[in-house]
């Protein structure tokens, strides 16, 4: 079966090939959608899963989202399973929201880093985990953050690590994984700049050099800057660097992946909010959950609605 097989047609082709017809009125209805290019994509793996929430009794619906491929949610989909990383969640739940009906997520990792699944890790084999969706077990709420008019559910930054993200070829990605990162980042070694950047909340203004917004505790993997952050309290973490030298810099990241806490270091101001605006005077990109996202300026806000997750 072909992934990506989403005309009226062809998805009752594919709900009848899992022998989910019209006896199934009233089933929950999963719509699966993977991501082709995720760094760990396995079209076995796929499969499992499909037959997984056929065997307990779901009607499955497949679809396909990624890199230039948009999404259509299926108007009968009760339930989005995405099968791909951060990213990949990111865009389908801000299509699940522009549906405008209430339709609950749920993530079975297949990314490069999957910092999502670390919030809430569960049970992966597909069988367990299939029947924990259909069933509808342990409902859990996760405010995500507005990006203007896109969204993220991890984390935000703008700053070295943005631009090695803007630097990050994507066939390098496909084939070496995360370790394309680095290869990046060697890039911004080498072109270093240090953009002014003007964030304001609540009435305040800060100037800095690099800044970071939190929506759940990790950060590029097990690591966090704001290990306080929850991804069911609405609620904003900033950290921001007032200077961003190459040697401040490696300062905070020696601070993340020892587990120190980066807020007490010299030149960096920590707080939380509910909406941030950032400025700067060039259009530094800004990272969301791994991809670029947006440019600045940015509002950045927390979306009072949560989403709901299984």
């Amino acid at each position: 079966m072909k992934w990506g097989d989403v005309a009226s047609g062809q998805r009752t082709s594919v709900l009848a090939r899992h022998g989910m017809g019209a006896g199934t009125a009233g089933a929950k209805v999963v719509q699966l959608v993977a991501n082709p290019a995720a760094g760990n994509h396995c079209a076995d793996r796929l499969e499992n899963l499909a037959r997984a929430f056929a065997r307990a009794g779901a009607c499955v619906i497949r679809s396909e989202c990624g890199p230039h491929r948009d999404l259509e949610i299926d108007r009968r989909a009760s339930h989005l399973c995405v099968v791909g990383g951060d990213g990949t969640l990111r865009h389908v739940a801000l299509a699940a929201l522009r549906t405008g009906r209430e339709i609950s997520l749920s993530l079975y990792p297949a990314g490069t880093v999957n910092l999502v699944h670390r919030e809430a890790r569960c049970e992966l084999e597909p069988d367990l985990y299939a029947r924990r969706i259909v069933r509808a077990n342990l409902p859990r709420r996760q405010y995500a953050a507005m990006l203007d008019d896109g969204l993220f559910l991890a984390c935000a930054s703008a700053g070295p690590d943005s631009a090695a993200v803007a630097a990050l070829s994507p066939g390098l990605k496909r084939w070496i994984g995360r370790y394309a990162y680095a290869v990046a980042f060697l890039k911004v070694l080498l072109a270093w700049q240090r953009p002014r950047i003007t964030l304001t909340h609540d009435g305040t203004s800060l100037e800095c050099e690099a800044f970071y917004v939190a929506k759940g505790r990790y950060f590029a993997g097990p690591w966090s800057f704001a290990p306080q952050a929850r991804v069911d309290e609405p609620m904003l973490h900033v950290v921001a660097l007032k200077t961003a030298t190459r040697r401040a810099y490696a300062r905070f990241l020696w601070a993340m992946l020892r587990g120190r806490r980066v807020a007490n270091l010299p030149g960096v101001r920590s707080f939380t909010c509910t909406a941030l605006r950032a400025e700067s005077g060039r259009p530094v990109p800004v990272q969301a959950d791994g991809d670029v996202a947006a440019h600045l300026p940015v509002d950045i806000r927390i979306r009072p609605e949560p989403l709901i997750f299984h």
